[in-house]
């Protein structure tokens, strides 16, 4: 297989996880426009690729076979930022897709969360895992250490669904 070939389907994974990664709240990137995403900005890659830039402000350009087989493009490089997850959010409310709109925006949020804490919220939201109260402590570190309203939100939420249901930890 040709160079220009593996660069052209690298290309085409990245706009391909671009347009299904988003945000739901207005962009608020220098690069990004100052009024709402619409449906007719999708897909980012091919409309705005000035747009689209990565956690360490890498853009689709920087993305060859040249620069991943170099070294100057990691698996770092290939993290999404709040920004363009809150840019697909905004194309998927005008398309009339609020909830997945609300998961691009708890996607930006969770980005600044680190990998393994969010394995631990994950593990503490399974049935009998937590307490009531562990899950609030949950719910109040992500909204003030992380600003994740959205995500505190939704374990507050879950916690009053397993007091309801019976499924914390010690009404087994």
């Amino acid at each position: 297989m040709n160079t220009d070939a593996i660069e052209s389907m690298v290309r085409d994974v990245l706009s391909r996880m671009n347009s299904l990664q988003g945000e739901t709240t207005s962009p608020v990137t220098a690069a990004a426009p100052a009024h709402t995403a619409k449906v007719t900005d999708y897909p980012l890659a091919n409309k705005h690729p000035e747009w689209v830039k990565t956690a360490t402000n890498k853009t689709l350009d920087d993305f060859t076979l040249e620069n991943v087989l170099s070294n100057k493009v990691t698996a770092q490089d290939m993290r999404i930022t709040p920004e363009t997850l809150r840019i697909q959010a905004d194309i998927a409310k005008d398309a009339g897709r609020d909830r997945l709109a609300m998961n691009f925006e708890r996607a930006a949020e969770l980005t600044a969360v680190p990998d393994d804490r969010i394995l631990e919220i994950y593990n503490a939201l399974r049935p009998y895992r937590s307490t009531k109260d562990e899950l609030m402590a949950i719910a109040d570190d992500l909204e003030s250490r992380y600003q994740a309203k959205i995500c505190a939100a939704f374990v507050r939420e879950a916690a009053a669904l397993y007091v309801e249901r019976k499924k914390l930890k010690g009404d087994d």
